[in-house]
This record gives structure tokens, sequence and C-alpha cells, in this order.
């Protein structure tokens, strides 16, 4: 019989796994604009490390941190959006896509436990750098807002997964797995950093 936490972790890489960098940017009204604002995340490496690391720093930290981190990234998300939709520049977003993965990856290896403000500052500065990112990304005929709910449902579901990772937490294997996790995060972020993965 499957704990629900296995579900999750299972739907959580079903969801990872369907994502098609062929549907991508597809241009034409609001169903696309929804269907590629959704996909958009999963396209990215660099997205989906920093997005699950949120998650699993958020597991880590305990209540309020597991809904609260996961709240704050795609709400920030959405001001970074919103300001790439409308051109405005922000300078340095590559730089701080790949330095959230970096960040975030290392509060997950070293246990990082700072006060939950901090927490929530630190993930909040980040979805700004990859709201951006997605919103200077729209496709020119999709529909904006169509493709602000698809990115932040799929943030929200990657958030998820990191979730179901820290669900490991609970053994002490799985601690070690995590940190592990972590810091493969980290080094993936150097990795973006430095334009070789």
């Amino acid at each position: 019989m499957f704990h629900p936490q296995r579900r999750i972790l299972a739907l959580a890489g079903l969801l990872c796994l369907a994502a098609s960098p062929a549907f991508a940017h597809s241009e034409a009204g609001m169903t696309d604009g929804l269907i590629s604002g959704f996909l958009h995340p999963l396209t990215g490496a660099d997205h989906i490390a920093a997005m699950v690391a949120v998650g699993i720093w958020g597991a880590f930290l305990g209540a309020p941190a597991i809904w609260l981190l996961p709240i704050v990234f795609p709400l920030v998300m959405t001001i970074g959006g919103a300001l790439g939709v409308m051109g405005l520049p922000l300078p340095g977003v590559e730089v701080g896509i790949a330095g959230s993965a970096i960040v975030l990856g290392l509060a997950v290896l070293l246990a990082a436990r700072p006060p939950l403000w901090i927490a929530a500052v630190v993930v909040g500065v980040f979805a700004i750098f990859h709201g951006h990112a997605h919103g200077t990304e729209l496709p020119d005929a999709a529909d904006p807002i169509a493709f602000s709910l698809g990115f932040v449902t799929a943030t929200g579901l990657l958030h998820l997964a990191g979730i179901a990772i820290g669900l490991l937490l609970r053994w002490p294997a799985g601690v070690k797995a995590v940190r592990v996790t972590g810091g493969a995060i980290a080094v993936a972020g150097v990795g973006f950093l430095l334009g070789i993965v």
C-alpha cells in the first residue's frame, strides 16, 4: 500500500517527467499561454534546481517554513515576472538564478537554520530573478496572465517535489541523502554560473 508521502513524490516525479521543450514556447491564445507558462520552468535545469531546493529547505526548517517559503517564492516571482513582461531591466538575472541554486543548495547542505524572516527574504530575492527571466521570455502572442498562472503552478509543484524529498529527513540516512542533494544543487549552481551545465 502506497503511503501518502510516496504518492506525492510519485506524482511530483511524473509531472517533472512530463516536460517537453517542444511545447515550452507555444504562442497562441490563453490555453497555449497557460501550457507554455506551465512547461517553461520545467525545461530549465537552473529553475528546477532552485525551486526544488526551496521545498527541501522549507521541509528541513519545518513548520511554518515548510509552507511559508513555497508561498513566498511564487508570490514574489510574479512581481519579477511583471517587471520582465513590462520590459524593465534587472541586472544580473542569470547570475541571480545561478546564485539561487548555489545559496539554497548550500543552505540545505549545511543545515542552515536562520530566523524565518531571513529565510523568506533570501527566497524572495531569488524569486525576483526567476520571475523576471520567465516574464522576459514570455512568448509574444501568449496571454500574459495565463502564462503567469502556468509558471506559478509549475513552480508550486516543483516546491512540492522538494518537500516530498524533504520527507526523507525522518530517517538518519534520509538526512544524509537530503544534505547531499543540497550539495549537488549547489554544485549545479556553480555549473550554471560558469555556463558548463
